[in-house]
């Protein structure tokens, strides 16, 4: 591959099942499918049997469970010799807390060693709220509870040096103390055992999110940033890597110095940022890297396949179903649960990250009340509208970071009893940095402002992606990463104006439609859609299958689900189908406890969780039921799949890099992990290529397809594949202009275009259901340029410039049109 940006990427998620061997099988049929850059999940060494490789034990060695450096480096040359280069996703903000505490042997030094360790500066501790301890919250219950579990191995470190055993804990031991007594062992360490329930509360350093067993790491030290990047930088070096995916940047002390660094390292490698951005903000400029890795891309193409007119009639409908289901109405806006549930992660699972900030704030200044403090900066937390705002302590803020912090602070004096309003001015003039600290108190100004930052994220991503997104149900696929449920739609006209900021501003930013961390996969999102398109007989259908479902013979604990859990089931069962019973069940088990209302991770409801599983067990057992919802899904596939296909081939030609997540190439119908790293079958998806290539083709349906799944499938893999190759042929095309195209006649809201480097054209159908509604296209036309295009899916030949939108999307609801008779 050419060294500069990759033309598209092709996500593989690594495991020690499917490692560099197995990649390397591939290489092959991406090739003919038209990718050109494998995008491999994090390969340096992580905790023994991690399906995901994002808890990093080791930096300086390639994963040995996937197949080592050697492994790796085939992987590579089998690419490289199909004309593929690869991009690496990497880990900068955190690393493995292991159980076996030797296989981090830089937290093992810390631990044992304390601040003499050498590598003391790569963690961020708060050494002084524990004592000048290290909060360790391993343990079952309190401690006094597990000693009879506490053992000292005289040889179970690494070289032999002595070790504390919990179970499958391995811990070191201070020098001079394993002969101590063990109350008095356990004082002399400098880590302090807990419960596992304290964290929460009593933690002293930073974390990834809410999960104690991944520790944030300070890339922003030099000596830390080339430990841990020597072996990436290296394969860089060595042209074995093309590019780079930067995990979770708005956990650093500062993602800006960051990326420069890491921009300078790689000779200005590809990089891209995994930033989600919320709607209306934008990537700060200053950024050194290529843009984002595609949820602002996702959400944008999403939106075009939505109604906008549906949202209200939708609300209304799951409104209506939750007062019939003897519940009350449901919040009216998305935005008022995501708060709630903002608010509670900051008082609940992330209180320990809130009260060190608000020990930094008393330190400013010292007069203020402890407990307002945590009340005002509670509120602010739960009302910051975005990831995170860049400020740099020493510079003037700038106006997006000025104007997020402000809308915070005004919004908790608004919630806040009235003599805590003018605190909440006040911690926000101190998250801008300009808050006068008191006498000698400068440095830790610039690290409340610091830590302020590194706080919003956590709390906006497990209150809203991780729990207000499982609480409020009107249209599920809208409760997606970097996505507002309260934001319906996308104009055409939007989306253009999205499109060219993009080639103005970020050409080579990554777009996508599934990830490994979206909530659902794109056409379970895409078949959601067509809801919107039918609002009414939605709300009809689902109160059937609940009637049946709660009704006798199947009548039984479903009475005691809540409604927003059981309007979840459905449109699960409908944006899923066939689905089996194990998956719908772990499914739910992990939907429900991310909700955290009648269940949770921390404190599982068996009775409550044992409903729910009996009601989803019932809508797949019962033949009437289960029949019904194949009925439904079959009526709607057709306008499904033109959602699918229309989001697919614009994602794939609109400005930026695609990636295309393992799978999604035929059908992306998987929920969230674990359930999208399924096993994706890419020896069948290469033989189903093989067909296409051959002209089997022809077997696809006139009209919309998807009337099957076999159709469906056959067309998207027509869609993609031939949309990548021609990326892959014409990169100039691809890299140019972007132009909307306008249709003419009475369905023209119904024709989305637009030409790329001013000889290919992108068309797609949105809102299939009500186009057909209005009696199809009639005498719509789309207007091209002059001359004859050939569409690349069907081999049909047009003559410009007015063409029948009829014509164009005959027997396929999409077009990739170029110019000339081919």
């Amino acid at each position: 591959m050419a060294p500069g940006r990759p033309g598209s990427t092709y996500r593989l998620q690594l495991t020690p099942e499917f490692g560099f061997a197995e990649a390397a099988e591939t290489a092959d049929y991406l090739a003919e499918l038209g990718v050109t850059c494998a995008y491999l999940s994090p390969v340096l060494d992580a905790v023994p049997g991690s399906q995901h490789g994002y808890d990093v034990t080791d930096h300086a060695r390639i994963r040995p469970e996937l197949g080592g450096e050697e492994g790796f480096r085939a992987l590579a040359k089998r690419l490289r010799d199909r004309g593929l280069g690869i991009v690496l996703d990497i880990v900068p903000n955190h690393m493995a807390v292991p159980a076996d505490m030797s296989l981090n042997r830089q937290l093992w030094s810390v631990l044992r060693d304390g601040h003499d360790s050498p590598y003391a500066s790569w963690f961020d501790i708060d050494w002084a709220a524990q004592g000048d301890r290290m909060l360790l919250p391993v343990l079952r219950g309190p401690v006094e509870s597990c000693l009879r579990d506490l053992r000292v191995e005289p040889g179970g470190g690494p070289g032999g040096e002595p070790a504390l055993s919990y179970f499958d804990h391995v811990l070191p031991l201070r020098p001079g103390t394993s002969r101590l007594p063990l109350p008095r062992l356990l004082e002399a360490q400098h880590y302090r055992l807990a419960w596992w329930r304290d964290a929460a509360t009593e933690l002293n350093w930073r974390r990834f999110f809410d999960i104690a067993t991944l520790i944030g790491i300070r890339v922003e030290e030099p000596d830390v940033f080339d430990a841990t990047h020597a072996v990436i930088l290296g394969l860089v070096a060595e042209g074995l890597v093309d590019g780079l995916r930067v995990d979770h940047p708005d956990g650093l002390a500062d993602p800006r110095g960051y990326l420069r660094r890491l921009h300078a390292a790689t000779g200005g490698a590809w990089i891209v940022a995994e930033k989600i951005l919320t709607p209306g903000e934008t990537l700060p400029a200053d950024w050194a890297c290529a843009g984002t890795t595609g949820y602002d891309a996702l959400r944008v193409v999403d939106g075009l396949f939505l109604d906008p007119a549906g949202g209200d009639a939708l609300s209304a409908q799951y409104a209506r179903f939750c007062r019939d289901a003897g519940d009350d109405s449901p919040a009216p806006r998305f935005a008022d649960v995501a708060a709630a549930a903002k608010r509670e992660i900051a008082e609940g699972s992330l209180s320990a990250e809130v009260g060190r900030l608000a020990r930094l704030y008393a330190s400013l200044v010292p007069d203020a009340p402890a407990g307002d403090v945590r009340s005002a900066l509670t509120e602010v937390l739960a009302a910051f509208p975005v990831y995170r705002a860049y400020v740099h302590p020493g510079e003037f803020p700038s106006e997006a970071a000025t104007s997020a912090v402000l809308e915070a602070a005004e919004d908790a004096r608004r919630r806040l009893p009235w003599r805590l309003r003018g605190l909440a001015a006040d911690l926000g003039a101190a998250a801008l940095g300009l808050r006068g600290p008191a006498s000698g108190a400068a440095g830790r100004a610039g690290e409340f402002a610091l830590r302020f930052q590194q706080t919003t994220g956590p709390v906006l991503a497990k209150g809203v992606e991780d729990t207000a997104g499982y609480r409020w149900s009107r249209l599920v696929s809208l409760n997606e990463v970097g996505c507002d449920p309260d934001w319906f739609g996308v104009a055409p006209g939007q989306f253009h104006a999205v499109a060219r900021r993009l080639v103005a501003d970020w050409p080579a930013t990554m777009t996508t439609l599934s990830t490994h961390d979206t909530k659902r996969q794109e056409d379970v999102r895409a078949r959601l859609a067509v809801l919107a398109e039918m609002p009414l007989e939605w709300g009809e259908q689902v109160r059937r299958w609940h009637e049946r479902a709660v009704s006798p013979p199947l009548s039984g604990p479903a009475a005691a689900v809540d409604p927003d859990t059981e309007y979840l089931l459905w449109q699960t069962l409908v944006g899923t189908w066939p689905i089996s019973g194990d998956r719908l069940a772990a499914y739910l088990t992990k939907a429900i406890r991310e909700a955290k209302r009648r269940t949770s991770w921390t404190s599982p409801d068996q009775e409550y969780e044992a409903a729910v599983l009996g009601l989803a067990a019932r809508a797949l057992g019962d033949p009437e039921l289960a029949g019904s919802v194949a009925s439904f899904v079959a009526g709607i596939a057709g306008d499904a799949a033109a959602n699918s296909l229309g989001a697919k081939l614009v994602q794939l030609t609109m400005p930026g890099v695609p990636d295309v997540y393992q799978g999604c190439e035929v059908a992306g119908l998987s929920l969230v992990d674990p359930d999208n790293r399924r096993e994706t079958g890419i020896a069948t998806i290469r033989s189903d290529l093989r067909e296409l290539d051959t002209g089997a083709d022809a077997s696809l349906p006139d009209g919309l397809a998807g009337a099957d799944p076999r159709s469906f499938r056959l067309a998207k893999l027509l869609v993609t594949s031939r949309a990548l190759r021609l990326r892959r042929a014409r990169p100039d095309w691809y890299a140019g202009s972007y132009e909307p195209l306008a249709a003419a006649g009475p369905a023209a809201g119904h024709a989305l275009a637009f030409a790329r480097g001013g000889q290919a054209v992108t068309v797609a159908t949105g809102l299939p259901a009500g186009l057909r509604r209005r009696g199809g296209w009639q005498d719509t036309a789309l207007t091209l340029p002059g001359g004859s295009w050939t569409d690349l899916l069907t081999g049909t030949v047009h003559e410009g410039p007015a063409v029948s939108m009829t014509g164009l999307t005959g027997r396929l609801p999409v077009a990739l049109l170029v110019r000339g008779d081919r």
